[in-house]
């Protein structure tokens, strides 16, 4: 037999036993690893069947510990809303204003004349919810409607010191628009222009800042603090 023979017959014993001489570790790393496999899906899984018995105490043991819908938390602190799902007939008008559900408002509004600027227990009217929350439709809606946007809550609290806050300038421009009080202050001392400022809010820094320059210009004119004409 020749040389060229036998080496080809010895190459496929040796291609053979080339997966025995494998290390098991390498085929455990090519191997996905089960433990670290994060599997996504577009659609929800099919729950599994559950006990109706347990589920219903599951479920009434976890409201308990809900707080329910009284009135939307004050804006200013930071507090987080914390409260049950509700439909919106069960909102008051100060929730429907806050979340800008202006077809239930107006129905709101219907029942009443003096519903447009009623407060609620923090002296908070529609129009300062809806300040606060950035609702400008809303917002729109209950200045033609009436309200006063010169009203201050309790701790003197502003439909234009909130909207500065929370940085909505379409918001302040409207409010300004109304005549509003720009230097008014609350109980901690802030004003529409710190909060604005506080908050990193360029452009409503910007309409503040225009309408008291405005405001001082138009001062002085009155007073007649302003130097003589020029005569001709």
């Amino acid at each position: 037999m020749e040389p060229t023979q036998v080496a080809e017959n010895l190459i496929p014993n040796q291609q053979s036993l080339a997966p025995d001489l494998e290390d098991p570790e390498d085929r455990r790393d090519e191997s996905p690893d089960s433990s670290d496999t994060v599997i996504l899906s577009l659609f929800p899984c099919t729950p599994d069947a559950v006990n109706p018995e347990a589920d219903a105490s599951a479920s009434s043991l976890q409201g308990s510990f809900l707080k329910h819908s009284t009135t939307l938390t004050n804006r200013q602190r930071g507090n987080e809303v914390s409260a049950l799902p509700a439909t919106l007939d069960s909102l008051s008008i100060h929730q429907l204003a806050a979340q800008g559900e202006l077809s239930q408002l107006k129905d709101h509004l219907r029942k009443g004349d003096n519903l447009v600027n009623k407060p609620d227990e923090r002296g908070f009217t529609p129009l300062i919810w809806a300040s606060a929350f950035g609702e400008i439709e809303t917002v729109r809606f209950l200045l033609d409607w009436g309200a006063d946007p010169h009203i201050l809550a309790k701790e003197r609290e502003s439909a234009l010191s909130l909207a500065s806050m929370g940085g909505y300038t379409d918001i302040v421009r409207l409010l300004l628009d109304r005549d509003v009080d720009i230097n008014i202050y609350d109980w901690n001392g802030g004003t529409p222009l710190l909060y604005a400022v506080r908050g990193n809010h360029v452009k409503c820094v910007e309409a503040l800042l225009v309408q008291q320059v405005m405001e001082s210009h138009i001062l002085k004119l009155f007073q007649g603090t302003l130097g003589p004409a020029d005569p001709e």
